[in-house]
């Protein structure tokens, strides 16, 4: 009878255990594991103390293993199954990440217009301004207390501009100006052998881009328009202040010089993103 009794109580006090078991065995193996074996022995020493010190049947401890042998099995399959997960997932990229590093080592290895740049940079009048990410590098100097800025289009980031991707053109914006605010602006294009002005126009220092006179007023004739003579005249100013045909030189070697650390940049940013 106090078998019975004891077996009882087992598996009664054992079944609810069970039951919570299934409810909670998805949020955390490990601590479900340690609070039910903890129950069950505090149950068991109770019961043990409680039959005149006797100790615990063996039905009851039978299934006490029975139970944390299985919560284990459990945790660690989880684990494994985990981890399975996550080598086949590496392995898969395996060979992008191999072709992502054979490619930024091969942008590496091209780069040898540093040693060309050094050459042309020698007694280059211009400061350049180069920001990643940019299309254009901006030139700067000061020639006789005018200030001149270039802004110079080396590369076709966005597709919007296709002569750029050759490297035998390259579309150039001047601007000269005076202490007193007046400038002169040019835009102009920039050959192996000549530089193109497209358009030349003259801007006062009180003439506000938000002054209704100033949409109306004349900005001058079209640049091709003019007398050659005057055309030479303006091409001999601008060589003055260094736009001149030899600086499709430095531009040329400068945009592949671009290219390769932009190329460069973005491959790296896909390798590190393959590999977190």
């Amino acid at each position: 009878m106090a078998i019975t009794t004891v077996l009882r109580r087992s598996i009664s006090s054992v079944l609810p255990f069970a039951v919570v078991r299934r409810t909670v065995e998805r949020r955390n193996h490990h601590h479900y594991s340690s609070a039910l074996f903890t129950a069950l022995y505090q149950y068991g020493s109770s019961s043990s103390s409680t039959l005149s010190h006797k100790p615990c049947p063996r039905p009851f401890a039978s299934t006490l293993l029975l139970l944390h042998f299985y919560s284990s099995s459990s945790s660690s399959s989880s684990c494994s199954s985990s981890s399975s997960s996550e080598k086949e997932t590496s392995s898969a990229d395996d060979p992008l990440v191999r072709a992502v590093k054979s490619n930024i080592k091969s942008v590496e290895e091209s780069a040898d217009h540093e040693a060309k740049l050094e050459e042309l940079l020698d007694g280059f009048p211009f400061k350049i301004v180069d920001k990643p990410g940019k299309e254009y590098i901006l030139l700067r100097r000061v020639y006789e207390g005018e200030l001149i800025k270039a802004r110079v289009f080396l590369l076709d980031l966005n597709g919007k501009n296709h002569k750029c991707n050759d490297f035998r053109t390259f579309p150039m914006t001047v601007r000269v100006l005076k202490e007193n605010g007046t400038s002169l602006r040019f835009r102009c294009e920039v050959f192996v052998n000549e530089i193109t002005i497209h358009l030349l126009r003259v801007k006062n220092s009180e003439t506000s881009s938000e002054d209704p006179h100033s949409i109306h007023a004349y900005k001058g004739p079209e640049f091709k328009e003019m007398n050659v003579n005057l055309q030479n005249a303006v091409h001999k100013y601008l060589e003055i202040r260094g736009i001149k045909p030899s600086i499709y030189n430095f531009l040329h070697e400068y945009a592949w010089k671009k290219k390769n650390e932009e190329r460069l940049y973005w491959l790296k940013n896909f390798k590190n993103f393959v590999e977190s």
